[in-house]
């Protein structure tokens, strides 16, 4: 069947002949093609005002984002042919900069794959697809995966809130294999247990590995704070390089058991001490204590999930990053991140400054991280630049 074609309205063309690969609903001339006639995942040709053809993608008529084009390429339609290309492309990506399989191997409209992330651990594939479009095509994409890569096991973690605003179920399926429910993965010499099949996002953050190995540049001190630990990269980086003493704060309880059976693996379980709570109440009742730190690091979710949360979630990395200055020796290293992409580098960056005035500390900018390459920015998506992470001196006078 051709795909069903879909006009924007006027001047509407500019942001995909930049680039970009995102339409809204609003973007759409809904006289000329109504969004009812439309099936959710449906492949659509994505075409101008004046009728200049654009690209082959597929739509949602009820999400905002109502229309993602995927191929530039009258003759690349949406084909088992397609996707195959694409994992190869992202594969050749990746075997280019990891000696081993341990990364992001597909990371959606960055990897011409929109709705589509895939993580791997070795022989074992985290897939999550959170648009229809890509559900509409699952068996083909999970064909795909497992004749480019021969996957052991496939999981389906679509248990994430994203999927709702596609109008699809909530869940995590085992696609391929039995795989069980942890595994050893690898990660500058240390090894860490996860969960694929029931840890946060996809069982592990690869996207902060490369600015985790900065860690040793700068060195940590004795006392290290890990605000939002999860299960323990920071935090058992921090120790390995020397530090005596690392508080590691999360709000789980079954992340901070992992946490310490990943101390014990790796030989550091007596400089780990576990604190359960609210990050805020934890680092208020710290600093009511006297405690200090010669680094704190603070790598919280995401503040910021929607555009309306922008005020909130903008106080809130404020509050804090001011707490986490509190705390911080003179001279000491401030390693501070955001992954809510609504909140941009140069904001992000404001906020830690405006927490820092509030605590009457001054701080030097040392570096400025984002995702690993296993990540790669899309130049004309900006939300592909999600990730930011900043790595501060508290200057000791001034």
């Amino acid at each position: 069947m051709n795909p069903q074609p879909i006009l924007l309205r006027k001047d509407q063309e500019r942001r995909l002949l930049a680039g970009h690969c995102w339409i809204y609903s609003n973007e759409i001339d809904t006289k000329a093609t109504p969004l009812k006639q439309l099936e959710p995942g449906q492949a659509v040709d994505i075409l101008s005002n004046r009728e200049r053809w654009l690209g082959h993608g597929y739509a949602n008529p009820h999400s905002l984002i109502c229309a993602r084009l995927v191929s530039r390429s009258p003759e690349q339609h949406l084909t088992p042919a397609l996707w195959l290309q694409r994992i190869r492309d992202a594969l050749a990506l990746r075997e280019r900069l990891y000696e081993r399989p341990y990364y992001r191997l597909v990371f959606g409209e960055s990897d011409g794959l929109p709705g589509l992330i895939v993580d791997r651990y070795g022989d074992l594939l985290s897939v999550q697809i959170t648009t229809a479009g890509m559900e509409r095509v699952r068996a083909e994409l999970l064909a795909a995966l497992e004749q480019v890569l021969r996957p052991r096991a496939i999981v389906l973690r679509n248990d994430t809130a994203v999927r709702a605003l596609e109008g699809l179920e909530q869940r995590v399926e085992i696609a391929l294999g039995e795989p069980a429910d942890t595994l050893v993965l690898d990660e500058g010499g240390l090894a860490f247990e996860v969960a694929p099949l029931s840890g946060q996002k996809t069982g592990w953050f690869f996207d902060q590995a490369e600015n985790r190995q900065r860690l040793a540049r700068y060195g940590v001190g004795e006392r290290v704070l890990d605000v939002c630990s999860y299960v323990g990269a920071w935090s058992l980086r921090a120790a390995h390089l020397g530090a005596r003493q690392v508080t590691t704060v999360d709000a789980s309880a079954s992340a901070l058991e992992r946490v310490a059976a990943n101390a014990a693996r790796n030989g550091l379980a007596d400089r780990i001490r576990p604190l359960q709570g609210d990050a805020f109440e934890v680092l208020r009742e710290l600093r009511d204590q006297g405690a200090r730190f010669d680094t704190v690091i603070l790598d919280p979710p995401a503040f910021i999930k929607r555009r309306k949360d922008e005020k909130d979630g903008t106080q809130a990395y404020q509050r804090l990053n001011r707490l986490g200055l509190e705390l911080l020796e003179p001279g000491g290293l401030l390693v501070t991140a955001s992954c809510s992409f609504h909140m941009g580098r140069d904001g992000f960056q404001r906020t830690v400054q405006q927490a820092a005035r509030k605590s009457a500390r001054s701080l030097q900018l040392l570096e400025l991280g984002q995702q690993g390459p296993d990540h790669p920015v899309h130049p004309a998506i900006p939300e592909t630049a999600y990730l930011k992470t900043l790595f501060m001196r508290a200057l000791p006078h001034f």
